[in-house]
Parts: C-alpha cells; sequence; structure tokens
C-alpha cells in the first residue's frame, strides 16, 4: 500500500473522504499496472459509486487537462506515484462550483 505519500494538489472534500480516495488510489495502484490507467479509474470510480451513490467520475493519467462542474465537497486532485488522480462527483442540479485544471 502507497498510504500517505500522496500530494493533494487541490481539494473541497471532507478530510475523510479525501483519506478515502487517497486509499482507493493506493490500492488500485496495487491492483493494476501503472500504465493500465483506465483500469485503475475504473476501479475507484466504482467504490465512490458504491459507498457513495452513483455519478462520480474519475480522471488517471500523467498528463491530462480539464473543466468541469461538480456538486460542491466531492473534488479532490492528487498526485501518487507519477500519476494524477482527479475524482469528483457530477453537479447537483442545485449546487456546484467549476473548476479548471491544467
Amino acid at each position: 500500500m502507497l498510504e500517505g505519500k500522496a500530494l493533494i494538489a487541490d481539494t473541497d472534500m471532507p478530510l475523510k473522504l479525501q483519506i478515502q480516495a487517497m486509499k482507493a488510489a493506493s490500492e488500485a495502484l496495487d491492483l493494476y499496472d501503472v500504465f493500465d490507467s483506465k483500469s485503475i479509474a475504473a476501479h475507484i470510480k466504482k467504490k465512490f459509486d458504491d459507498g457513495h451513490g452513483m455519478g462520480w467520475q474519475c480522471v488517471v493519467g500523467s498528463n491530462f487537462g480539464s473543466f468541469f462542474t461538480h456538486s460542491q465537497g466531492t473534488f479532490i486532485y492528487f498526485t501518487l506515484e507519477t500519476l494524477n488522480f482527479l475524482i469528483f462527483k457530477g453537479p447537483s442540479p442545485s449546487i456546484s462550483s467549476r473548476v479548471d485544471i491544467v
């Protein structure tokens, strides 16, 4: 496990959810090759959908840009090993925030 080795670049998640995100990423890296970012992202998305309701999104890679709208309190962007992880839940109809990651 690689817990505790992540570097958070930005987040609005509660600490408990941040820890779950980094743990899910660490577990995925234990299960899949670092070059299999699609399987890593799918693993994390499934964990969050199962544990926190449907609508979670996950992007994993070493170089990507993004611009999205998310539900407040559900966004984290961090680095673990050589990969960047972007996890967020799609917007609720009433409250959302926009984030631009480059």
